[in-house]
């Protein structure tokens, strides 16, 4: 079985799989509590699954971009499993498994995260010939510096700032197919299947190198102690 992992922002995300296919998921509004409550949701996941760690032989994690310490929390979490079981791992980008959902409609999406201070995290997938593809990197931008980005319809997908949804609407007029409502949700299951696909072709991450796609650095505030 699989455990993947998705901590990369308020709402958290556990899932089961058996070979891609979702045996059991839990999805839950975490907030900035990723250190208290991932432990113990992922223990009430395994014990509804009736399975436990030592079934697991395959670890997925989001890996970003997203807040700093959900992402700390999952990766450093799915290492550690990843040693204690001797079980391959691979980090899938948050932004990618937002897209995943949407792949089969074959119109480029186009997933959004909220990084503040204004600006946004942002990449461009779509299935071209039959094969999923990475059209534009993970990058950080504004709603302004996206829309020269947008050539046709494109399918937004992600918790969209209001802000940046009425722009992309106002500006790209039926061009912008923005999904809303439960649509929106992150899911765990999306990530098991994107991460399937990478571990049966054997195109593993290594634990020790596996990073965080922080995108930028962490706001740091210097004491003013001994000043």
């Amino acid at each position: 079985m699989e455990l993947a992992i998705d901590t990369s922002t308020e709402t958290a995300s556990v899932a089961l799989s058996s070979e891609g296919v979702v045996v059991a998921e839990l999805t839950w509004n975490a907030g900035r509590n990723h250190t208290a409550e991932l432990m113990p949701n992922l223990i009430h996941l395994l014990h509804q699954a009736k399975s436990n760690l030592k079934d697991v032989d395959g670890l997925i994690v989001a890996k970003g971009p997203g807040s700093f310490n959900g992402l700390r929390v999952g990766m450093s979490v799915a290492k550690g499993l990843a040693f204690a079981l001797s079980a391959p791992l691979v980090g899938i980008s948050t932004l990618e498994v937002g897209a995943w959902p949407h792949a089969a409609t074959a119109l480029p999406i186009c997933p959004i995260l909220n990084m503040g201070r204004g600006e946004i995290a942002t990449a461009l997938f779509q299935v071209r010939r039959g094969k999923w593809r990475r059209l534009l990197e993970e990058h950080i931008t504004t709603s302004d510096g996206l829309l020269p980005e947008i050539k046709g319809r494109t399918i937004f997908c992600g918790k969209i700032p209001h802000e940046v949804a009425s722009q992309l609407g106002g500006r790209l007029g039926d061009r912008a197919l923005l999904v809303e409502g439960a649509g929106v949700l992150r899911r765990a299951g999306y990530l098991a299947e994107l991460g399937w696909k990478r571990l049966k072709e054997g195109d593993f991450d290594h634990p020790p190198t596996l990073q965080p796609l922080y995108l930028r650095r962490p706001a740091i505030t210097i004491s003013r102690r001994g000043q």
